[in-house]
């Protein structure tokens, strides 16, 4: 896999014209965000040796690079779910090429289930931690010569990032809430009484992603910051039915206040 990652990495940087230092996952219904980068030039992942493709609507499948916020930046468009059966390695291989291309600061985005009573639709949480329930680890096997063989995560999210993003919403009047992440392993969305579980386990929000792709960011020295638009509700005494296609709707209603804070970041980061 080392070998693999070091060869999709060589054949990138053969083809960049930029050095960028930050990188996005653009999550369900955020893609849009890509939209805010300028000077682009962008690689399909079909195109991309190694590379997986994502299979799952809203994920369009390509890397992005550019400038947002005055700064070269790289963005993925479309990420990896360990339910399309992809191995864990698989689905934070992209990561790992980060890493590899000078990646010093991640920005993760997702789409969430919220469990929290306080929480409403269209929220911004800010990722403080996450409890991770993939059946699978990320760096399970051979340890990965960019980290220890058994990492402290005590500080997986970035206390600074986070603190801006505190500072920038505060300034724009933007609402922002904090909380856990739950990482479940998916397709199907949760039941009534595993929303109760979650929440009562410490999670504040659920979702099918960004736990892998964090926890090798973090193997890898990479700051990370986690945000996620709470675009259902449950656990509470009247749970409603979840679609992905409500889960899109959703989040792309959030999009403009996402991207405001996700420019600013970037560009004061």
């Amino acid at each position: 896999m080392y070998e693999k990652i070091q060869e999709t990495a060589s054949w990138l940087k053969q083809r960049m014209t930029t050095s960028p230092q930050t990188a996005i996952v653009l999550g369900t219904g955020l893609g849009q965000l890509a939209s805010e980068i300028t000077d682009t030039y962008e690689f399909p992942y079909n195109e991309i040796p190694n590379m997986p493709v994502s299979t799952v609507e809203g994920h369009s499948g390509k890397l992005i690079f550019g400038k947002l916020g005055g700064k070269d930046i790289m963005a993925m468009q479309g990420r990896f779910h360990f339910y399309e059966g992809y191995s864990m390695k698989e689905v934070t291989f992209p990561v790992r090429v980060m890493y590899e291309l000078g990646i010093k600061t991640l920005f993760v985005s997702n789409a969430a289930g919220g469990m929290n009573p306080e929480f409403k639709i269209g929220d911004l949480m800010i990722i403080d931690d996450h409890i991770n329930f993939f059946p699978e680890h990320p760096l399970n096997g051979k340890n990965f010569p960019t980290g220890p063989r058994f990492p402290d995560m005590h500080e997986t999210y970035d206390h600074e990032l986070i603190a801006l993003a505190d500072k920038i919403a505060e300034e724009k009047n933007i609402r922002v809430v904090h909380g856990v992440y739950t990482g479940v392993q998916g397709p199907t969305f949760e039941t009534p009484a595993e929303y109760r579980m979650y929440h009562l386990l410490g999670g504040d929000a659920v979702g099918m992603s960004t736990v892998p792709e964090v926890i090798v960011a973090h193997h890898c020295g990479i700051k990370t910051f986690g945000i996620s638009i709470i675009t259902d509700l449950g656990g509470f005494d009247n749970p409603v039915e979840v679609s992905h296609e409500e889960v899109q709707v959703a989040a792309n209603a959030a999009q403009p206040i996402m991207t405001e804070i996700m420019r600013e970041m970037i560009k004061r980061s």
